[in-house]
């Protein structure tokens, strides 16, 4: 059979070829309401595909949108990533995920592949100063929404959560069941980030533990973030002498491997040690004892980074556009605190 042509599609119609455009593009003129239901008829009727190849080339864009993360192995990482693939579905897009494998050589390498691709936008979740990164935005001037973290080195748009209130929250809730301090399971990093929400959520944990005439010297433990380096870790923590009485995690993914080490150890949780995480996964409700953590709403995260990244859609404050977008953190109390719920 021949292939079917937009031409076919606009003589059934009875109408041009940049009518049938305006339909299959949404624009960009309005078209009658009975004009598209007799264009979407034709359609249907000699079932026509449209060329997206032909239109990329032609729109010099696609309806692709990049999101680089840094490891979708992690939990919070391919939540937040599914939850970008629904907004951008709602939005008649589709996403190409890369994973960076928090390595600055892979984040710019598909930088330069999405953007290379035409994709209509591109969010990132970085995962390191990102200075390459950010010459690579520069140099394509390509719209970038960041998301979940804001390096120093990117100055573009950013979506995100308030960390160190939610860590506040955490630490505050753990301080209030009586114990004597809170110590703090964070990252690798020596040197605190700006930007990184690792960095926010020790920085809510200090001012929590401030605040409460806590000292937090020689309180604040490094692991990495995923669950089963930070179970090694909590190992050796909890076996030693100095077992801290409740515990902050930077991360769910951390939290979970304290459980499982506690559980090991045969440590009560929380009789013997109160646990709480960050990020509320899905997994969070499941574990024993089901984790307290700190919950943002990824849902409309996503959709305020697709939102973003495909057309501005940003206040003006005055004379300025903001440049970010910050959602609110809430405490998602279960029993691994020391609540009965």
């Amino acid at each position: 059979m021949a292939k079917v042509t937009r031409d076919d599609v606009a003589r059934l119609a009875g109408t041009s070829t940049a009518v049938v455009s305006y339909v299959i593009n949404n624009g960009p003129r309005p078209v009658a309401p009975a004009t598209r239901e007799r264009v979407l008829a034709a359609i249907k009727e000699l079932g026509y595909r449209p060329d997206r190849v032909a239109q990329a080339m032609a729109s010099r864009r696609t309806d692709l949108i990049g999101l680089i993360v840094p490891d979708t192995r992690q939990p919070f990482f391919a939540e937040m990533a599914h939850a970008v693939e629904q907004a951008a579905a709602e939005r008649g897009k589709m996403v190409l995920v890369g994973n960076a494998n928090y390595l600055d050589e892979r984040e710019v390498h598909y930088l330069r592949a999405f953007l290379g691709m035409r994709v209509s936008g591109l969010i990132l979740i970085s995962q390191g100063p990102s200075e390459h990164a950010a010459a690579e935005i520069d140099a394509w001037d390509a719209r970038v929404v960041l998301l979940h973290r804001r390096p120093d080195a990117i100055d573009d748009v950013a979506v995100m959560t308030d960390d160190i209130w939610g860590a506040q929250l955490a630490t505050r809730h753990l301080l209030e069941h009586g114990h004597p301090y809170v110590a703090f399971l964070g990252g690798t990093e020596e040197t605190p980030k700006s930007g990184d929400p690792v960095t926010d959520h020790v920085e809510g944990w200090r001012r929590a533990m401030l605040e409460s005439g806590k000292a937090t010297d020689g309180r604040y433990f490094q692991a990495p973030y995923n669950r089963y380096d930070s179970y090694q870790v909590a190992l050796k923590l909890l076996a030693g002498p100095d077992r801290p009485p409740a515990l902050m995690c930077a991360t769910d993914d951390q939290a979970i491997g304290v459980l499982r080490a506690a559980r090991e150890l045969r440590i009560d949780v929380p009789g013997e040690l109160a646990v709480a995480g960050f990020d509320d996964v899905k997994e969070a409700g499941l574990t024993d004892p089901p984790l307290t953590t700190v919950a943002s709403d990824r849902q409309a995260m996503a959709r305020a980074a697709v939102d973003l990244v495909l057309d501005d859609g940003l206040r003006v404050v005055g004379s300025r556009r903001e440049r970010l977008r910050q959602f609110p953190s809430r405490l998602v109390v279960r029993r691994s605190c020391g609540c009965g719920g």
